[in-house]
């Protein structure tokens, strides 16, 4: 498609956009309406869960549709990615209990995936390597503004409407998208050559399903050790074993495994899957902070995330211009990820508001910077033709990152919780419920659970159900909840701080080639063979392909 007019492209970017922001709203606004979801649905214990499944299915969706857009094209998968966001938003509204939303955000997380991989891959079709740095930027934005409006608009339904019109609201945009792909979107058609690996996408899944579970309920509901975690973890090594080898016997590989001797994708996904593991894991417990421990209406916490993601947008969009300009991309790496692990950093130690707005400034500076740079460099390092499935190898990695992240830093903070919860009882802070009245101990037995500071409604009922003389006790149990929250999540913060640092080391190990000023590699003629005689184009190749040290 870079071929066509670049009037043609433009609306097909504005298709592209609208079908992205549609799924990127739906993400974030969810995310600060969800502990109050939680709280009236009921299953605390599950909450990772809601987002896991949507990560986990979002990853399956993601590198299976990357080696098939490549075949079939890019336009079949992005409606029918659209249709699966819409299906599962429109039944996430009509759950009754938590089980059922998990369910229904599994569905949600197949069109994510679909959405998500063709879109990136779409903006390769459309540019060379060169230009895409800027729309690259244009398309972070669009997260990026997304995230200002998504999290204040679903703390605003959930302190004034239904909570089931957080996943009902945007349906109309979607169904504009999905017109807007269907019209004007053109049509590619298939590679006949090609076939498709249905053992090998199998496998793959079968590897991917296993491994999620086990870090998602070793350390909550199983033991690290247990045998059910054991025999998860042995699945999926078992299955993964099997996918390898059907990949080196394939003659269309799902995963073409010849991706991972170039050097510069490889790296890029191990950086990916770093950095997504520490911030996700991290970022989706700063609700827990400004609703749970600052007391913060979900409406306002929306307000305390906006800044963050204000950063990002212009971020991103100074920098993608940037890049389009100078060709360069690694500096901006190795700014944005220091700056993220100082954002962090400042996490680890806020008591207050304008502690965390200060933390989202720097974080989202960060993240403008740094996000965008690393889907460049693999698209940048292989041949057009390998285009969708090395950017689904990319959503592959950067969402399996952020599923164990989140799994990881769940068991941190439940174990953290717990351990502090049995502090403050062992030192005196918390209250004897043995020596009350039967009828007050009751009540107040709810505080050991911190659910209850995340359901702000709820805490006020029983603040005025309660007698002049036991208003003490309710703060001082309030107090003791909010103590045991707030350090628990600087344990987190600071985990998720290390794991940008150590992307931040590999990231100088990245090296930097070129931006392309065509699809076409250099060297290789209109049908992409490579020509001879063309020493810039063996060079390049040479530190392409030269493994990550």
């Amino acid at each position: 498609m870079e071929h066509l007019s670049h009037k043609r492209k433009l609306t097909i970017m504005i298709a592209i956009m609208a079908a992205m922001f549609f799924s990127a709203i739906n993400q974030t606004i969810v995310g600060t309406a969800l502990p109050r979801i939680i709280a009236k649905l009921g299953g605390m214990d599950y909450y990772t869960w809601v987002v896991t499944i949507y990560m986990l299915t979002s990853t399956i969706a993601t590198i299976l549709v990357g080696k098939l857009s490549d075949i079939y094209g890019r336009k079949p998968f992005i409606l029918t990615g659209i249709v699966f966001f819409m299906v599962g938003a429109f039944l996430c509204g009509f759950s009754t209990d938590i089980f059922q939303l998990i369910i229904y955000r599994g569905i949600q997380g197949i069109g994510a995936g679909i959405i998500m991989a063709t879109a990136f891959t779409a903006v390769g079709d459309l540019f060379a390597p060169r230009e895409r740095g800027k729309w690259t930027g244009v398309m972070t934005a669009v997260f990026g503004f997304s995230s200002v409006i998504g999290p204040a608009l679903g703390g605003y339904i959930v302190d004034h409407m239904e909570w089931h019109w957080v996943f009902w609201i945007f349906l109309p945009l979607g169904i504009v998208a999905f017109f807007m792909i269907l019209t004007l979107f053109p049509k590619v058609d298939r590679k006949e050559s090609e076939s498709i690996d249905y053992f090998g996408s199998l496998f793959l899944t079968l590897t991917i399903v296993p491994l999620l579970l086990a870090f998602s309920w070793a350390g909550t509901k199983y033991d690290w050790g247990s045998q059910q975690i054991i025999l998860l973890f042995v699945w999926a090594a078992v299955a993964l074993a099997i996918f390898l080898f059907i990949q080196t016997k394939v003659k269309s590989p799902v995963l073409p495994l010849t991706l991972f001797k170039n050097g510069i994708v490889t790296i890029s996904n191990i950086i990916g899957f770093i950095m997504n593991a520490g911030m996700m894991g991290a970022l989706i417990y700063l609700p827990f902070f400004v609703q749970g421990v600052m007391g913060v209406s979900p409406t306002y916490s929306g307000y305390v995330t906006m800044p963050m993601s204000i950063a990002m947008v212009l971020t991103s969009a100074i920098v993608g211009q940037l890049i389009s300009k100078k060709g360069k991309y690694k500096r901006f790496a190795l700014i944005g990820l220091p700056i993220m692990f100082a954002g962090m950093i400042i996490m680890c130690y806020m008591h207050s508001i304008w502690m965390a707005v200060v933390s989202m400034i720097v974080f989202g500076l960060g993240l403008g910077m740094g996000m965008p740079v690393f889907s460049l460099t693999i698209q940048n390092a292989v041949p057009h033709k390998e285009l969708g499935v090395v950017t689904a190898s990319m959503q592959l990695f950067r969402n399996l990152g952020g599923t164990i992240g989140i799994a990881v830093m769940g068991t941190i903070m439940s174990s953290s919780l717990a351990s502090n919860l049995k502090e403050a009882a062992a030192s005196g802070k918390g209250v004897d419920v043995s020596k009350l009245d039967p009828q007050m101990a009751e009540q107040l037995s709810a505080f050991h659970n911190p659910q209850l500071l995340l359901d702000q409604p709820k805490l006020a009922e029983i603040q005025s159900s309660m007698p002049a003389e036991m208003q003490s006790i309710f703060t001082q149990m309030v107090d003791m909840l909010r103590d045991a929250l707030s350090s628990s999540l600087s344990t987190v913060f600071f985990d998720g701080a290390m794991f940008l640092l150590v992307a931040l080391i590999l990231t100088f190990f990245l090296k930097e080639i070129p931006l392309r000023t065509s699809n076409r590699m250099p060297g290789s003629d209109a049908s992409g063979q490579a020509g001879e005689g063309d020493q810039a184009s063996n060079a390049q190749k040479a530190l392409v392909e030269q493994p990550a040290k």
